[in-house]
């Protein structure tokens, strides 16, 4: 399933930082992209590079202003303003397209106050209108964005096994301790493969570790972090090979957060990075090859010095460290 010069491809949640990422990826190899965005007239924290095609009644273009500078934008580049729980506002943006990558779904970590209105119906109900749309149009392929958070935690999983696309969250476990994401990001991709198995549609899943870094341990669902741009062409390679089934994790290795704050404090001890645990995940087993199913795809994992020093770069370039 190579790209063909214009083929039409949906990306939803096209305005955020896996979705920036991948749209700039597609436009690169040729394709044309429906980019969709929650609001128009929200302006975005997120300053990488969308036309100024816009299909909404809104002038604001601030959610997609980090897209313009990106090349093809103009000419092969759409947005459409969609609510994931409204059904046909998904259906303008599938409409003529090939394939679907789904990435919108809410984040919210910490300080949930309504779990079923922030994360639990969006998330669920929202992929399931996007694979509905994606059926009734006759979608050829859909890639759905999953995450570590649909595998861990997963307590009973044997303590001698580095966890793989065979494990799963455990969902009562993550109703008990107040996992609202992981709880999520779970229900919404058994979701995805109850309806694929259901339905008939062609649907194939990436679960990335933590992108760019977090601010916490989060002992239950760290599992490894992996750079953006990594995550975003996980996605195409997923997309163009047919053989590609089934789930795909998607980490540079499987690590401890300890792991990632001591290589912090290597490559920059001018920050006095606090010491942390050796085992921040306790039970968890490192693993170099945890993603062999996408390296199989060919892809080659930039490594975490390079992921630590875009991340820090980065944030020096935006003023939030010195």
């Amino acid at each position: 399933m190579a790209a063909s010069t214009g083929e039409l491809v949906c990306v939803t949640g096209g305005s955020g930082y896996i979705g920036s990422w991948l749209v700039r990826l597609l436009l690169d190899r040729g394709y044309t992209v429906n980019a969709t965005v929650k609001d128009l007239s929200y302006a975005s924290h997120h300053p990488t590079p969308c036309t100024k095609q816009v299909y909404a009644n809104v002038d604001d273009e601030k959610e997609t202003k980090h897209l313009e500078a990106l090349e093809g934008a103009e000419s092969r580049l759409r947005l459409f303003q969609i609510d994931l729980l409204d059904y046909d506002s998904i259906v303008a943006a599938v409409t003529g397209a090939s394939g679907v990558f789904h990435l919108a779904s809410p984040c919210i970590v910490d300080q949930v106050h309504d779990p079923e209105k922030e994360l639990l119906a969006p998330a669920l109900k929202g992929t399931n209108n996007v694979l509905t749309a994606a059926k009734n149009l006759g979608i050829k392929r859909v890639v759905v964005t999953s995450s570590v958070s649909s595998i861990v935690p997963s307590p009973n999983w044997p303590a001698d096994v580095p966890k793989n696309e065979d494990c799963w969250t455990d969902v009562e476990y993550c109703k008990q301790k107040e996992l609202w994401y992981p709880l999520s990001k779970t229900l919404a991709e058994k979701a995805a493969w109850d309806f694929a198995k259901e339905k008939g549609l062609d649907v194939v899943v990436v679960n990335p570790g933590t992108v760019m870094g977090c601010t916490e341990i989060y002992e239950d669902f760290f599992m490894g972090s992996v750079h953006v741009k990594d995550v975003a062409l996980a996605h195409i390679l997923v997309y163009e090979n047919t053989s590609a089934t089934g789930r795909h994790l998607c980490v540079e290795a499987i690590s401890h957060y300890g792991d990632l704050a001591a290589k912090v404090a290597e490559l920059y001890p001018e920050y006095n990075i606090p010491r942390l645990a050796k085992d921040t995940q306790p039970g968890l087993l490192r693993s170099k090859a945890a993603s062999k199913k996408l390296m199989e795809l060919g892809l080659e994992f930039i490594p975490v010095d390079q992921i630590i020093r875009d991340s820090v770069e980065s944030l020096k370039s935006k003023g939030f460290i010195s």
